[in-house]
C-alpha cells in the first residue's frame, strides 16, 4: 500500500509531500487499518480551512480525499504525523 501525504497552508505557506509504501514493512497492517479509517472520514473536495491552518490531502493507492485543521480525526492526525515523519 502506498500512502501520501500533502500537507498546504500554514503561516508560511510551505508545502510538504511525503509517501509511505507499506510493502515488506513489518507493521503494515497496522498502517492499512490506520489508512482505512483516516480515508473513511475525509472528504471528496479540499474543505474551508481556518487562517493559518493546514490542509491536507491524504491519498492511498490512488484513492485521495482531503481534510484540514482544526477537523481532523485523531486517525487522520495519527497518518498525517505518521507520513510526514517517516515518509520520503
Amino acid at each position: 500500500m502506498r500512502i501520501q501525504v500533502r500537507r498546504t497552508g500554514g503561516f508560511a505557506g510551505i508545502e510538504r509531500l511525503a509517501e509511505v509504501d507499506t510493502s515488506g514493512r513489518p507493521d503494515a497492517e497496522e498502517w492499512c487499518d490506520l489508512a482505512e479509517r483516516a480515508l473513511a472520514a475525509g472528504q471528496d473536495a479540499p474543505p474551508a480551512g481556518v487562517p493559518d491552518g493546514f490542509s491536507y490531502e491524504i491519498t492511498v493507492d490512488g484513492r485521495t480525499v482531503y481534510c484540514a485543521d482544526p477537523l481532523l480525526t485523531e486517525e487522520q492526525r495519527t497518518l498525517v504525523s505518521r507520513v510526514l515523519k517517516e515518509g520520503a
